[in-house]
């Protein structure tokens, strides 16, 4: 749990900008913040935070997209279109999330958060600087469908045995896919458990699709299924089952409670 003078001193100061703290404050936490003396401002009404920087996506189109991975990525872009019918804007069922290069930045805020936590840690695989050489991966999200599918290129430095993809690299993307799912459902999250099944190689700069789905949430256990296919799933390349246990926010500042 934060502390309560830190989240106080966000409070008065300015808070977060763009975020409602009710997003990621505990409900016992926000009846003591909301009740305290201390607090001169209602917590629905706190002033933005002061940062302008536009963080940089990393799952746009770049030159070392293959063709396939363009024809894919359109396809499924096209699904998250809005339309206009009967004079109203109609938002598709799909939503393509943005991608950084810190894994806080997938949770609720995480984007401030992140701004708070300042270390010099990096999701690993947004931290090359040669585009094409390891990840190049973009995830669509269906809420309405609680799914999510990635179209993921698979670079040179990607290999284990010759000509193909390492095992750990598939697994690596598996957990990243599956646990942007859980946490696009069910707030901040981490890994209890991956179980992987390799069906088939998977050749080195292939492009393949990763489907996830939601199996069912208990309580704060999150349950995910993945597949990984070809581009028109006619080839089966591995198969996943993940477990993720939300966690609170406190636990994403390095407090054990």
């Amino acid at each position: 749990m934060l502390g309560l003078s830190v989240m106080r001193r966000l409070l008065i100061s300015g808070g977060m900008k763009g975020l409602r703290l009710q997003q990621l404050l505990s409900e016992e936490t926000l009846r003591h913040l909301q009740t305290s003396p201390h607090n001169t401002r209602h917590i629905s009404t706190v002033s933005l935070w002061p940062f302008s920087s536009q963080p940089r996506d990393f799952s746009q189109p770049n030159s070392s997209w293959s063709p396939e991975m363009h024809k894919v990525y359109d396809h499924y872009n096209a699904l998250c279109d809005t339309d206009i019918e009967n004079g109203e804007e109609k938002r598709g069922s799909w939503r393509k999330l943005p991608s950084y290069n810190r894994s806080i930045k997938y949770a609720t805020g995480g984007i401030h958060l992140s701004k708070l936590i300042q270390a010099k840690a990096r999701l690993f695989t947004r931290n090359i600087k040669e585009q094409g050489a390891t990840f190049e991966y973009v995830v669509f999200v269906n809420k309405e469908e609680k799914r999510c599918v990635c179209v993921f290129q698979a670079g040179c430095l990607l290999e284990g045995a010759p000509g193909h993809v390492h095992g750990g690299a598939i697994a690596t993307m598996i957990d990243t896919v599956t646990g942007t799912l859980a946490g696009f459902l069910s707030g901040p999250v981490m890994t209890a458990s991956l179980n992987i099944d390799y069906r088939s190689p998977m050749p080195l700069g292939s492009v393949v699709l990763i489907h996830s789905s939601l199996d069912r949430i208990e309580r704060r256990k999150t349950h995910i299924t993945c597949k990984v296919t070809s581009t028109d799933e006619s080839k089966l390349y591995t198969e996943a089952t993940a477990l993720f246990v939300s966690i609170s926010v406190g636990h994403l500042f390095g407090s054990r409670n």
